[in-house]
């Protein structure tokens, strides 16, 4: 072939000694006409995989989050949160082959049932994407925007179908894999994130954190069945059924609203760790058991898998940096009055029954193999995959997902942020009430102002540094000292040193929120927000009094009627209205649950403001434009 390319040169020369005028000036228009029509997709796809070479030479962060396992397990797709890619890995080589950037903020990916395509679920920018893995490439075939941000995605059996959890939107989208259109948006309850779906395909589970529910989904009605709440639950985990379609699978945390003290958390009453089930065929209590150890506890549970033999079940433990390996046949599920506040001593006499495997890092996503003992390992602060064998508890590999030349201080922050090792007794992290730098479902008592039962709402870290001073109370002035007793009141542990305080503010500077699914992308307002806005800034609500400036808070502290006796302290902060349309929970003791309760009960504009109430439109006006901040 190289012979013929060093010909081609010379058959032009004489081509053009002999041929006529006319005959190059036509062969020289065809040409220009060729290279000025659009490439192929042959072409196209050589520039992408330009493009997919680059990213992987790319130094920085990947973070994975979720990983998916092909069928014959040769080779798994990773989603990587901080770099917004997903990336495929040849299992045997252990060596990353291709690289293909995605959506913003991938949370989960999920391989379909042909085994050539994965659909990614990008949280931030709300698209499924659909991507096809050939050849060792992954190319991207379409994207279907479902919109409120997107987490968990599950496929039916037929793999015709798949379902998106919504979780700001409070929904879990119908979508049609063949036509790629949304089909039917369902209802459920506050913030689902993570679903299953039974193996029949009959039922659909959903974790709601916001609510502290399950939802259960008849699939063929296209509505909810029923609902099963979770006392005090928090942040729920990856979620999966069992072979039978018996029981739904899950981690979760759960929040026992008493006073923050040495006896109260090691005991298991402030925040503590559980798996649960949820029977699927009709409404049940459900039934759980606790994995915290005393003196070791477990926080942050967030992956879960069953083996294919269903012997073993597998959660991965994030907050302590561990694998948990159950043997499902013998765990004590207990429903009503259970389970106890610490783990059952049975596990812990029967060295099968229950263990422990130390992986390092955030392990987050799991996929385990048809041989029944081999775990991958999305782990998230060691940018890798983690290849381990549960039966010898032994790490056998890691397969590191990129290039980092040097760990940034932003990157030492969220390692401490996510670190429940820094509590006493490893108890829980700073994520665990700050999920993910933002807030959870659920009013605490953090012990922070020096007061027992003075619940209050967790703030979310976004724009800290700006919206100063702090705590509800706004006492405190001093960011570092604010994290000083964060570590040393609330989580009752060690101490950040100003390294560490440093390396957190320099993290929680770089969160950014999902954007604003209310807001225009021009920026603009519709016409029922711009009626807001203007009843927002009048003197008749008298809202911009103290929601004012870039950040909707003027960082002052004011009365408005809402203090109680045992506050230790008069009056409260003005809190930032930027995202105020994901809360659940709202006011300081989180009292109230919707705007329009806010708007219309304690904190109505003429209980505030001394003016009259507004009418359902006005109020209707106002709400359209408070989601849009």
């Amino acid at each position: 072939m190289g012979c013929l390319v060093a010909l081609i040169p010379v058959r032009i020369h004489s081509f053009c000694k002999t041929a006529s005028p006319w005959l190059l000036i036509s062969l020289a228009i065809v040409v220009l006409a060729f290279l000025l029509v659009p490439q192929p997709a042959a072409n196209r796809l050589s520039a992408q995989v330009v493009n997919q070479q680059t990213l992987q030479q790319q130094s920085g962060h990947r973070s994975p989050v979720d990983l998916a396992l092909s069928a014959d397990g040769t080779w798994l797709v990773t989603a990587n949160e901080t770099s917004n890619s997903i990336s495929l890995i040849d299992v045997d080589s252990g060596r990353v082959i291709d690289e293909l950037a995605c959506g913003e903020n991938p949370a989960t990916v999920t391989i379909c049932l042909d085994g050539h395509h994965v659909l990614v679920c990008c949280h931030y920018s709300g698209e499924l994407m659909v991507v096809g893995v050939d050849a060792g490439r992954l190319v991207l075939r379409g994207t279907i925007h479902v919109g409120f941000e997107p987490v968990g995605a599950t496929i039916t059996p037929d793999g015709q179908q798949a379902y998106v959890a919504l979780s700001v939107a409070g929904e879990v989208v119908h979508v049609d894999l063949q036509s790629r259109t949304v089909v039917k948006r369902i209802g459920v309850s506050r913030w689902p994130r993570y679903l299953a779906i039974s193996p029949n395909g009959s039922k659909l589970a959903v974790g709601c954190s916001g609510s502290s529910q399950v939802c259960v989904i008849d699939t063929k009605l296209g509505e909810v069945q029923f609902k099963v709440s979770l006392t005090g639950a928090i942040n729920i985990g990856h979620m999966q059924c069992s072979s039978d379609g018996k029981y739904v699978y899950f981690p979760w945390m759960v929040y026992r609203t008493n006073p923050i003290t040495i006896r109260n958390i090691r005991l298991g009453w402030v925040l503590a760790s559980r798996v649960a089930r949820v029977a699927l065929d009709k409404y049940s209590y459900r039934e759980a058991i606790s994995l915290d150890v005393p003196r070791q506890a477990i926080s942050d549970p967030h992956g879960l898998v069953i083996s294919p033999d269903q012997r073993r079940l597998v959660v991965a433990a994030s907050g302590t940096h561990e694998l948990l390996v159950y043997r499902r046949g013998g765990l004590p599920f207990i429903g009503v009055g259970g389970p106890g506040d610490l783990i059952d001593r049975s596990l812990l006499a029967d060295e099968d029954l229950f263990y422990r495997i130390d992986v390092g890092g955030r392990p987050m996503g799991m996929e385990i193999a048809d041989d029944n003992r081999t775990v991958f390992v999305a782990n998230y602060l060691k940018d890798s995959i983690q290849v381990v064998d549960i039966e010898s508890r032994k790490v056998l590999r890691e397969i590191s997902l990129g290039q980092v030349s040097e760990k940034t201080l932003a990157r030492r922050g969220m390692e401490i942020f996510y670190d429940g090792q820094r509590s006493l007794d490893q108890w829980y992290s700073c994520h665990s009430c700050h999920y993910n730098g933002g807030t959870n479902s659920r009013a605490m008592d953090t012990l922070n102002d020096g007061s027992h039962y003075t619940m209050k709402t967790v703030i979310p870290l976004y724009n800290l540094r700006q919206t100063g001073p702090w705590t509800w109370h706004g006492w405190q002035t001093n960011l570092h000292d604010a994290l000083h007793k964060s570590f040393t009141m609330t989580m009752q542990g060690t101490t950040a040193t100003a390294e560490d305080s440093d390396a957190l503010l320099t993290f929680f500077a770089s969160l950014k929120a999902a954007p604003n699914s209310f807001q225009r992308r021009d920026g603009s307002l519709g016409e029922q927000a711009r009626r807001g806005k203007v009843l927002f800034e009048s003197d008749r609500t008298g809202c911009v009094q103290c929601h004012s400036g870039p950040h909707f808070t003027d960082g002052k502290i004011h009365d408005v009627g809402t203090t109680e006796e045992d506050d230790r302290y008069d009056g409260f902060n003005t809190p930032s209205l930027l995202g105020v349309h994901r809360k659940v929970r709202l006011l300081h003791d989180g009292r109230e649950k919707s705007l329009a309760a806010v708007l219309t009960e304690d904190h109505a504009p003429q209980r505030v403001s001394g003016t009259g109430s507004l009418s359902d439109s006005e109020l209707a006006d106002l709400i359209a434009y408070l989601k849009t901040l």
